[in-house]
């Protein structure tokens, strides 16, 4: 009690207090400087907010009512890619000048958010563009390459990311797809597996080796366009989950490609994609969140109405701890996400941060639809009740853009590279 009583006594209480005013100046001085928005990281700017509203009443009145129909199709409705396209969001971070809305990275988060809570099926399309093609060739492509593909992709042109083959997948740099010198062209062979949005692309990212002696050194990226002689996109797989996105594999018979598709140069393909890979997971991450938002929105108001016992179901003490637990969860998991995105817009490194992010919020979301299936009781194992879509859609993002354990992996090896510094 004494030391109690010295440690609290008038002089450490204003030392204390003075070091609290010192640091927050100090804090506000570099947030001011940095740019950086001020704390809590759920605050949104002006245009984060409208973008998130604005895709928010999108996803509600033009993705919802056909979240079965594209389902049962396996495919998407034209009228819903249009309406990605023709309200921006398609090429949210784009440079105004070639067509896109030059928004930051969070607002583009936003987009995948919102749109998953209705149908995370739907979001892989702005997902890829948004978070993997258009950077890349907004930031390693020629001026050709920009002016001739950055325009289109803002306003017409889907496309794909071409990385993983059937026996590289976590091993992503292991590919067979080879990339042999003919005169001025190069020849592709080989093929790739579990391509997102291949069904409708018209531009695809492929990853090839143009010197295996070099492995990984060799990895050189190409743009080529669907109808090229050689280049087959075969018919989608079927899926546990996120089925009316279309997921095929490619396969590449001597395609000719000219020197000028290459993007960023022979051998960079390796550095192209360890820049952006990062900061796909990221996406995955606020799909994951979304998902995991979506089903609970659609599940906590239905414990409210059924009754058992006579009272609502939402009364009993141990369905709100459940749900609390849960809503707490989410909770952590946007906050992981968000401050990866800060992270990423500051020029901070992210890399354990991401991984965190969307390691944990893959894990919260699946755990979120048991649990949403649990509170609805028997309804929640029936087609009638979207809970079980969310249910198979969340088992894929603990696989996709990097599995539990590669997550793990990165995140230990950060750590490890922290102790020992």
């Amino acid at each position: 009690m004494n030391y109690l009583k010295k440690l609290f006594n008038s002089q450490a209480t204003t030392s204390y207090t003075k070091w609290i005013k010192t640091l927050s100046t100090r804090t506000n001085h570099l947030q001011q400087q940095s740019g950086l928005p001020r704390l809590p990281i759920t605050d949104l700017t002006e245009d984060e907010l409208m973008m998130k509203e604005t895709v928010a009443r999108l996803a509600k009145e033009q993705i919802a009512p056909y979240v079965r129909e594209m389902e049962a199709a396996g495919s998407l409705k034209q009228s819903v890619v249009d309406m990605l396209f023709d309200n921006g969001l398609m090429g949210v971070c784009v440079d105004p000048q070639y067509g896109g809305a030059g928004a930051s990275f969070m607002a583009s988060i936003q987009v995948i958010e919102e749109i998953s809570k209705v149908d995370p099926a739907v979001a892989g399309l702005p997902d890829i563009q948004n978070s993997l093609v258009n950077p890349i060739i907004e930031t390693f492509g020629t001026r050709e390459q920009k002016e001739k593909y950055l325009p289109q992709l803002c306003a017409k042109l889907i496309s794909s990311f071409a990385l993983s083959e059937s026996s590289s997948g976590s091993d992503a740099f292991a590919m067979k797809t080879t990339a042999k010198k003919d005169g001025d062209d190069f020849l592709l062979n080989g093929s790739k597996m579990w391509i997102t949005n291949a069904d409708l692309a018209g531009i695809f990212l492929v990853f090839a080796n143009a010197d295996p002696s070099l492995g990984y050194k060799g990895i050189t990226c190409f743009i080529i366009e669907r109808g090229t002689p050689g280049f087959i996109i075969h018919k989608p797989e079927r899926k546990l989950g996120l089925c009316c996105g279309g997921t095929c594999a490619l396969s590449f018979d001597n395609v000719r490609v000219p020197s000028s598709a290459i993007l960023g140069g022979v051998g960079l393909g390796y550095k192209i994609c360890m820049s952006l890979l990062n900061e796909g997971r990221i996406n995955i991450a606020a799909q994951m969140v979304g998902l995991a938002q979506g089903c609970f929105d659609a599940t906590v108001p239905y414990t409210m109405e059924r009754k058992q016992f006579g009272k609502p179901v939402f009364s009993f003490q141990a369905m709100q701890h459940q749900i609390a637990q849960i809503a707490t969860q989410i909770e952590c998991a946007r906050l992981l996400t968000y401050n990866a995105v800060r992270l990423k817009e500051s020029g901070k490194q992210f890399l354990k941060e991401a991984a965190m992010a969307k390691y944990f919020a893959a894990e919260v979301a699946q755990q979120t639809t048991i649990k949403c299936i649990d509170w609805m009781g028997g309804v929640g194992f029936t087609k009638d009740f979207i809970q079980e879509k969310y249910y198979r859609d969340v088992k894929v993002g603990s696989i996709y853009e990097g599995t539990y354990n590669i997550q793990l992996n990165t995140i230990a090896k950060q750590i490890e590279n922290e102790y020992k510094t």
